[in-house]
């Protein structure tokens, strides 16, 4: 009898044994050295790190070989359907921009917004990659924006780590509030509408201090204080205020998007308010934007904005938001792939008419045959974008395999019910820290939700504390292990054509993801 069936067939929480808990961490701390300390590659890491996984799975939690393999392969189709796919077609329609030459229309009417980067930064990152996080998810928020701030000059890899840190808070209710509806469905907790609002207030801090770190990070001058922290507050109250509203009167569904939405309209009015004059280079700044906003016909930005206008209107048309139409997309066109991992049945669903990766390569394909190319060259861009991506589907594929036959073989849990049982009476501190751990393994907040939501409510029960509000906690953590999620961390490097500074980018991005777990963590401490 294997240690995750001993743990299961308790009828309270047991205690893993140290070995158990040390085989059971040995594939994360094996990961964080190859990225961090020893700066291999992503995908030679990944592949590294699944061997060792695989390894443990077999000989210390009695995972059978077959299991193991049927485990991997499961992984690897959810890696393929949806996470690479929609990576592919998020770079592909930033290639379509680039290839019809309208990206540098966008670069310029982004530009004539507000000629502080700050501004673009917190525009761009927060506001835009709240709004695809919230629409579409899955890597999007990430892969997107970040490519078009190099196309405005910022650097590869800052670019990279701020889209990695704002894609944080609109993760708890990404594509269309997917992770909220899974934890209710895990953690037995079926208000949707309370569990929305205890997200969104353990979120409230954060709200403000992101953009925050966005606007110190892209302009640390001493003289710039003033004006970051004014945008700060005025932007979380905004986001903060929308969101609550949102989630309380209308569900999971679209706290991110309006929210999203509310900050966008802010940053736009504020960078107006605030453009001033400071020597003659910034007024040749303000002349050029001028010039920009002029330069252009209604058609031309029409075209220029096409790609992402479609895609978000594809989105928001097969989004929950429609129900009906969603379902009868999803009746027309669904895959159902079996799987049976040790006496446990699995299926993968695929929609094909609703799926996230499908929506941007219809929404890339429109756009750009609306910007004068041809079918045969946005192929050929396709099949470019595809071979470019190689170790990035390596990366993926291993990782997701590998958090896969961690879940299946009981590690997951291991190390989940460990942390429970250490902190006793502190356990709402590290609840955060156990969803952050989801993420972290697996890329996905739904995901985090689906392996410790339950585990949240019943230590929850068992502590006498709120489970709505534990079960919160672990969607708040897991939206902080978005920032630091080698999955993430691999999007964004094929993103920006940086492949093989994953551990770059990890030690960079850590210490963000550190602080944003111990707020979150002090958020569900005492309000418990």
């Amino acid at each position: 009898m294997n240690i995750f069936t001993n743990i299961l067939l308790q009828p309270a929480l047991a205690t893993p044994s140290g070995f158990s808990i040390l085989l059971a961490a040995t594939p994360v701390l094996l990961l964080i050295v190859l990225l961090g300390v020893l700066k291999l590659h992503g995908d030679k890491s990944a592949l590294i790190t699944l061997l060792a996984t695989v390894f443990i799975a077999i000989f210390a939690f009695d995972l059978s070989a077959a299991d193991t393999g049927v485990a991997f392969l499961y992984g690897v189709v959810k890696a393929i359907f949806p996470i690479l796919i929609i990576i592919l077609m998020a770079i592909f329609s930033y290639n379509v921009l680039v290839s019809t030459k309208n990206m540098e229309i966008i670069k310029e009417q982004f530009s004539s917004i507000s000629s502080d980067k700050s501004m673009q930064v917190l525009l761009l990152a927060w506001g835009f990659g709240g709004l695809l996080e919230g629409m579409a998810g899955f890597g999007t928020a990430v892969a997107i924006p970040a490519a078009i701030l190099i196309s405005l000059g910022f650097k590869p890899v800052f670019s990279a780590v701020a889209c990695l840190i704002a894609n944080s808070v609109s993760t708890a209710f990404g594509a269309i509030g997917t992770p909220v509806k899974a934890l209710a469905i895990e953690s037995g907790f079926n208000d949707l509408h309370e569990l929305s609002a205890n997200i969104v207030s353990q979120l409230s801090p954060l709200m403000f201090i992101v953009p925050f770190i966005l606007v110190v990070m892209t302009n640390p001058k001493l003289k710039a204080l003033p004006k970051n922290f004014i945008i700060s507050i005025i932007v979380g109250s905004v986001s903060l205020g929308s969101q609550y509203m949102a989630a309380l009167r209308i569900g999971p569904e679209t706290p991110a998007i309006i929210g999203s939405l509310a900050s966008i309209v802010t940053i736009i009015i504020f960078g107006k308010l605030t453009e001033h004059k400071h020597d003659e280079n910034e007024e040749q700044e303000q002349a050029k934007s001028a010039v920009v906003k002029n330069k252009y016909t209604l058609k031309q930005s029409f075209a220029a904005w096409s790609v992402y206008a479609f895609i978000l209107l594809l989105v928001i048309i097969t989004s929950p938001l429609f129900p009906s139409f969603r379902e009868a997309l999803q009746h027309i066109a669904t895959t159902n792939i079996p799987f049976e991992i040790n006496g446990i049945q699995k299926i993968h669903h695929i929609s094909w008419l609703t799926d996230s990766g499908t929506l941007l390569f219809l929404g890339s394909v429109i756009g750009g045959l609306i910007q004068g190319a041809k079918i045969r060259e946005l192929l050929s861009l396709l099949w470019r974008t595809l071979v470019l991506m190689k170790k990035t589907i390596i990366t993926v594929s291993c990782l997701i395999g590998l958090s896969t036959i961690m879940d299946f073989s009981g590690m997951i849990t291991v190390l989940g019910v460990a942390l429970a049982l250490a902190t006793g009476s502190l356990y709402p501190f590290f609840a955060p820290t156990i969803g952050c751990l989801g993420t972290f393994l697996t890329g996905s907040d739904t995901s985090s939700n689906i392996l410790f939501g339950k585990l949240q409510t019943t230590v929850a029960d068992q502590i006498g504390a709120k489970p709505g509000w534990l079960a919160a906690a672990n969607t708040v953590g897991a939206t902080g292990g978005k920032i630091i999620s080698p999955q993430s961390i691999a999007i964004a490097t094929s993103a920006i054509g940086q492949q093989g500074k994953e551990g770059e980018i990890l030690k960079k991005a850590l210490p963000y993801a550190i602080g944003y777990i111990i707020i979150a963590g002090f958020m569900a401490y005492y309000f418990a």
